[in-house]
Order: C-alpha cells, then sequence, then structure tokens
C-alpha cells in the first residue's frame, strides 16, 4: 500500500510537471481558463487582483478600498450554454461570480451573479447584479416572468440543510451550469438554486464571465481550478423561442379505488399543468376517463402518457394497432402505476418494447412500503431529485427486456422482506419474489427504443397526496417531458409545490367527513 502510494505521488508530480503552466487537471469537456501563474485572458483592477501561491486573489484592505464592486473579467468570450466550475474561498464580506453579463464600466459587471458571502445568509443565492436583484434565495426554484419579478415554483432543498454542505471559512466548489433560459447553481455537488428566466425583454442568452470583490468592509476572495465546459454555440438558446413544442397527450383512466386513490383524472390535469407552466417548449392535452374517442387525439403527439386501470382493463389494449404506428414513428410512451400493467399473452412483447417493462400476473407484486431511495444516478430524468422516502403501493419485480438491453433503471429500492411473505396469487407473491429477500428493485426506469421513440415507466403514485413531495414529483415530470423528447432542466423541469387545495380539485369522490391534510400526508409519509 505505501508503495502504491508513493508511485501515485510520483506519477501526479509527472502530470504536473508535463502541464506546464496549467496547475490543475481539466475534467471531460472542461477546460482550464485560469493557468495558475498569471492573469493572462483577465482584465481586471491591478490594484485589487494578483495571482498567489495558484490562486486569483482579490483584496481590499482598509488603506486600499474600492470605492464601488469592480470586477475582474474574462476575455476569452462570451459563452451562452456552458458549465463552470471554480474553487472559492471567501474572508469576509462579499463576493460573486458573474455569468452571462455585461459590462457597465470600466471593470464594472451586471447579469447573473452566483452569489457568496461571509455570514452565509446568501450564500448559494442567484443574483442579479445590475439586473434586477434577488432572482432565488439558497433552497429556491424560481421562474422570471415578464413583470420582471421572480416567483418561487418549487424547491431544489432545505435552505438551512444546504448551508451545511457549504465551509464558509474554507475552501468550496462552485458550479454554474447555464443551459437554455435556466441558470443553475451548485455548491459542492448540492444544488442550491435555479432559475428559469422566461423575462423576454431582460434575459440573457450570453455574455461574459467574471469575479467580484464588493465595496465596504476589508475583504479576500481567492478562486483556484478555473474551468468551462461550453455546450452550445452562443446564440443557440436565443433560438429556443422559435423552436416547435412538444406535444404530450394525457390517457387518464376512470374512477377507481376509492377516495384520493387512483386520481387519474386529477392526477393527469395536475401533472400537465406542471409542464404547461414550467417554461419548457411543450403543450398538453388531458383525455378523461379512458381512450378518447377523437380519432385525432394523438396527431402530432411527441409523448402519450397513459396513467389507469391495467390489467384486462388497459386502455391501450384494445388499440394496439393504432398505438402500434405510432411508436414506430418515434412517439414515445410513459406509463404510471397500475398503467404498468398489461396481460403478458396481449400487450407484453409490446410493451418490452415501448417501454422496456412492465407488470407481469404470477411474477410482479403489488405490495404497500417505504421505499428509500438512498442512491440517485445521474441521468436527465433524475435531474434536481434528491435521495428520498415515500410510502406507496410500490409495484416491484417487473418483467423487463432480457439483460436489460436498452432499459436503464433510475430509482431503485430494496423492499422489506415482510412485502416478500404474503400468500402466492396473481399479484401478491410467487417463489421467485420470495426468493429474492433482500435484493434491490427496480420501480422507475427509462427505455431509449431503436426508432428514437421513448419509454418511461414508473410503479408509484397510487395516492393523489404524493405529488406534494418535490422529489416524487419532479422525477415524474422529468420523466414525461424526456419522454416527449424535451431537454430537462439542470435542476429538473421546475414546477410548484401543490397546495392541499390545489390537490382537492377535480378529484373523482367526496372528500369524507373528517379527512384533513394531515391524514392525507399520513398516507404517503415513510414509515
Amino acid at each position: 500500500m505505501r508503495f502504491a502510494t508513493l508511485r501515485t505521488i510520483c506519477l501526479l508530480a509527472a502530470v504536473f510537471a508535463a502541464a506546464g503552466s496549467t496547475l490543475w487537471a481539466a475534467e471531460d469537456g472542461f477546460r482550464p481558463i485560469f493557468d495558475g501563474k498569471t492573469l493572462d485572458g483577465w482584465d481586471g483592477n491591478p490594484a485589487f487582483w494578483s495571482v498567489k501561491d495558484g490562486c486569483i486573489v482579490g483584496q481590499t484592505t482598509a488603506e486600499n478600498p474600492t470605492k464601488g464592486n469592480t470586477f475582474l473579467i474574462w476575455r476569452g468570450g462570451e459563452p451562452g450554454d456552458f458549465e463552470l466550475k471554480a474553487e472559492f474561498k471567501l474572508t469576509n464580506h462579499n463576493s460573486g461570480i458573474q455569468v452571462r453579463s455585461f459590462e457597465a464600466g470600466k471593470w464594472v459587471l451586471g447579469g447573473y451573479q452566483a452569489d457568496m458571502e461571509s455570514s452565509g445568509k446568501y450564500m448559494g443565492i442567484c443574483y442579479g447584479e445590475r439586473f434586477r436583484g434577488i432572482l432565488a434565495m439558497r433552497g429556491d426554484r424560481t421562474v422570471i416572468g415578464d413583470d420582471h419579478k421572480p416567483k418561487v415554483v418549487g424547491t431544489v432543498g432545505d435552505p438551512a440543510e444546504l448551508l451545511k454542505k457549504i465551509d464558509l471559512t474554507g475552501w468550496n466548489e462552485y458550479h454554474i451550469i447555464a443551459r437554455g433560459w435556466t441558470i443553475t447553481e451548485k455548491i459542492n455537488g448540492a444544488t442550491m438554486s435555479e432559475v428559469t428566466d422566461e423575462d423576454a425583454e431582460m434575459r440573457r442568452a450570453k455574455g461574459l464571465i467574471g469575479f467580484q470583490l464588493h465595496a465596504g468592509p476589508p475583504m479576500k476572495v481567492e478562486f483556484r481550478n478555473v474551468q468551462l465546459k461550453e455546450l452550445a454555440t452562443a446564440d443557440a438558446n436565443a433560438k429556443v423561442d422559435s423552436e416547435k413544442k412538444k406535444r404530450v397527450v394525457f390517457v387518464a383512466g376512470t374512477a377507481s379505488h376509492g377516495y384520493g386513490g387512483h386520481e387519474h383524472n386529477a392526477g393527469c390535469h395536475l401533472l400537465a399543468k406542471c409542464l404547461e407552466e414550467s417554461g419548457l417548449p411543450v403543450e398538453t392535452v388531458v383525455y378523461e376517463n379512458g381512450w378518447p374517442e377523437d380519432a385525432n387525439a394523438f396527431d402530432g403527439a411527441d409523448a402519450i402518457v397513459v396513467y389507469a386501470n391495467g390489467g384486462g382493463g388497459h386502455p391501450i389494449l384494445p388499440h394496439l394497432d393504432q398505438v402500434g404506428p405510432l411508436m414506430k414513428k418515434g412517439v414515445g410512451l410513459a406509463c404510471l402505476h397500475y398503467g404498468v400493467e398489461v396481460p403478458k399473452e396481449q400487450a407484453g412483447k409490446q410493451f418490452l418494447d415501448w417501454i422496456g417493462g412492465y407488470f407481469e400476473t404470477h411474477w410482479s407484486v403489488n405490495p404497500w412500503w417505504t421505499a428509500h431511495f438512498k442512491q440517485i444516478p445521474e441521468h436527465a430524468v433524475t435531474r434536481g431529485v434528491e435521495p428520498f422516502a415515500l410510502q406507496d403501493e410500490w409495484y416491484y419485480h417487473m418483467r423487463f427486456r432480457p439483460n436489460m438491453e436498452g432499459v436503464t433503471p433510475l430509482l431503485t429500492a430494496i423492499p422489506p422482506d415482510s412485502t416478500r411473505e404474503r400468500p402466492d396469487g396473481p399479484h401478491s407473491n410467487n417463489p421467485t419474489v420470495r426468493a429474492g429477500r433482500g435484493q434491490p428493485e427496480h420501480l422507475g426506469w427509462v427505455r431509449e427504443r431503436p426508432d428514437g421513440g421513448r419509454g418511461f415507466g414508473f410503479t408509484g403514485s397510487h395516492w393523489h397526496w404524493a405529488w406534494a413531495q418535490d422529489d416524487f414529483r419532479t422525477f415524474v415530470l422529468n420523466g414525461l417531458a424526456w419522454t416527449a423528447g424535451l431537454d430537462i432542466p439542470e435542476g429538473g423541469v421546475p414546477s410548484k409545490t401543490p397546495t392541499y387545495e390545489e390537490l382537492l380539485k377535480g378529484q373523482d369522490y367526496p372528500q369524507p367527513d373528517g379527512f384533513t391534510e394531515e391524514k392525507a400526508k399520513a398516507l404517503y409519509a415513510p414509515q
């Protein structure tokens, strides 16, 4: 072990020696924009900015203050879509990283700013320097409308818990993602804020990168390992408004399972509303109570979403001849909860092709249990989804394609052994499930088809109330948007957490006497 360590040190020394002026090794797709030795390519007041010990240093003192905010500007271009990473250390007061910014004077910038502040109050927020003020506080997911004001539409985490991930006196890494009209800020791998700018008058598609030195008390800020990965041409996101909207068609099933359960109509309307309000180029239509009678219902569809009772009553079964040609054209298919079950002999083969897996009777099971999603893999559909736990009728032991060919599991958990102890039956248990004690099971997955179409399967969503759980809802919205071929923002499809009153709207059954919000929350709360 000691030999291996010494060998590694020697190899690293050789790498850095060969790198010449580059102090830090660039990550895949990234390139360094600071050489670790000089300010070549950067422009700022030399009275405040310098390079020391491989770091960019900005510093004011009582004897040498700055009268206004001053900036160190990177002169290497004005990136549009990109990712920027930089390690920083702040000593006292306030600083930030400017992106997609404009010049407002000599060494003065305005625009989007990934903020940092020594007390922690504003650490990780998105600020508009000379540009509409605070755009998102830490923990916020916001959308800015044409009134120039940000509106909180969801959360990326608890502000206090996110602050615990930051060393206020030591080194941290800022990771800023600008994709389309969305700016996502991460510190030490945790998403701090996300802004989707729908303000057509003021939003910026590209601009300058810079570091801030704030006026006021003496301060010092240091930056190192500054890396940039450009994702698109400079004017790519300026074209987003002219893109054809993706059309998502919801097929909502009929009433079943009593109050609050299998609320297909209300659930589809809620998900459609979230997509419509997300700022993504998408349009939706919801057909209630089963398969649409309109022969032209799927004209121009990019994805079909089926949230309905399955089994022998699955709404697709009488229409396989209609759906098959749509799939061959690359139309996506998403199936939620009972909608993943079809009879093996009637549509099993098709579902293996279309969405990659399905609930097969006498093979799959449907117990109630709390799924703990402790690790979330990286995928477009998992953007903005943090580890979470939720009680639901989580179906598991799906019938998947052989060797999971073309199928990517995204939500996986280990069911408690008690779920494998029920008597045998078409939905309850079988010897294969019983023998799998302690094994992880896939509860949410995606399928990329050779025809270019996409499939999404999700076994949860029995209780309508669970849509109030942000990670649960974000995962499903991401899955639907991805299935339609949309680009998913770094922080996931933005959506507002529905209130209890909003969840009550449009349900199939009247509210029972004595039913309360607390009782609703208890139905999906982890046990």
